[in-house]
């Protein structure tokens, strides 16, 4: 009984590591692209930064023998997941491009919310008042943050919410994929969708592209590796601890997407989003443990 408590807290401690360690570079992804937003159009960064990440996904998936193509690529999920994936992608470059990174960032996290929301609408999943309670505080985190009908709002910050609500709904499509199709799978078609997402914006937007720099196609080479890095972290992090235990650590990217913020672009804090992000990570954690305590054997 001891070993096991000690194989399972191990395997927990490890997990959380790796997830600490997806949303630290996911941040620094974010802080690279919006650098790389003030060089060049954002539609050329999506494709750039979608078709390098496809092809890095490519090679892993060819490396363990995975099928780029099958049947299950074309499903109804996976279709509906490269649509949320386009969606969430786009606006939230946008928002990062244009709105406060920390501004951006503290908004995202708010995604946890709105897949649990998502998930008793579509998969039928029971949520009682204690868990629907946090989820319209954490709603209520974001109204905060965005303060609508006052002079501090801004319709940008709006961006930054459609494109967590594509995230969510991208979270809510993978759970319905197909299980057949591998990891490295799901990347691939998930970077290109994001290149998808900057032909149609470079469509709509009409700039002409500019020529590459050596500085920008640095910058692009470490989001497109950092996007890729996350993603890697990500799962393992998924695969290694109990996902009630590596879920709160998330919340970390708030702590970089901040720091960044301030050490990078001189951003400030404003009293309005202390309080609001702390009601959204508020009422993230206690939703998992609600569903920990639920599942928790009695």
């Amino acid at each position: 009984m001891p070993s096991a408590f000690a194989t399972d807290h191990k395997a927990n401690l490890f997990g959380s590591l790796w997830m600490t360690a997806a949303m630290g570079v996911f941040a620094i992804e974010d802080a690279l692209v919006k650098a790389a937003s003030a060089m060049m159009p954002v539609g050329q960064i999506l494709i750039i930064f979608g078709l390098g990440g496809a092809l890095v996904f490519a090679c892993l998936a060819r490396l363990g023998k995975a099928p780029l193509f099958s049947r299950e690529v074309v499903s109804r999920p996976m279709l509906v997941r490269m649509v949320f994936e386009i969606v969430g992608r786009l606006f939230y470059v946008l928002a990062i491009a244009l709105i406060p990174l920390s501004t951006a960032t503290v908004i995202l996290q708010a995604t946890p919310l709105v897949v649990v929301a998502g998930a008793t609408v579509i998969f039928g999943e029971k949520v009682g008042w204690r868990r629907l309670t946090a989820i319209l505080v954490g709603l209520a985190g974001v109204l905060i943050i965005l303060q609508p009908g006052t002079e501090g709002f801004s319709m940008l910050s709006v961006l930054a919410v459609i494109g967590m609500i594509g995230f969510a709904g991208r979270d809510l499509a993978s759970r319905a994929a197909p299980r057949s199709l591998a990891t490295s799978v799901l990347g691939l078609y998930g970077f290109l969708s994001v290149a998808v997402a900057g032909v149609l914006f470079a469509i709509w937007q009409g700039a002409a592209f500019v020529p590459i720099t050596g500085e920008a196609a640095l910058i692009l080479s470490g989001a497109v590796l950092a996007g890729v890095g996350a993603y890697a972290c990500l799962m393992k992090a998924m695969r290694t601890g109990e996902v009630s235990a590596v879920t709160p650590f998330r919340y970390t990217r708030l702590l970089f997407g901040i720091g960044f913020g301030i050490l990078f672009f001189g951003e400030r804090l404003s009293f309005s989003m202390l309080i609001g992000s702390g009601l959204i990570v508020a009422s993230g954690l206690v939703i998992l443990w609600r569903s920990r305590s639920q599942r928790a054997p009695k």
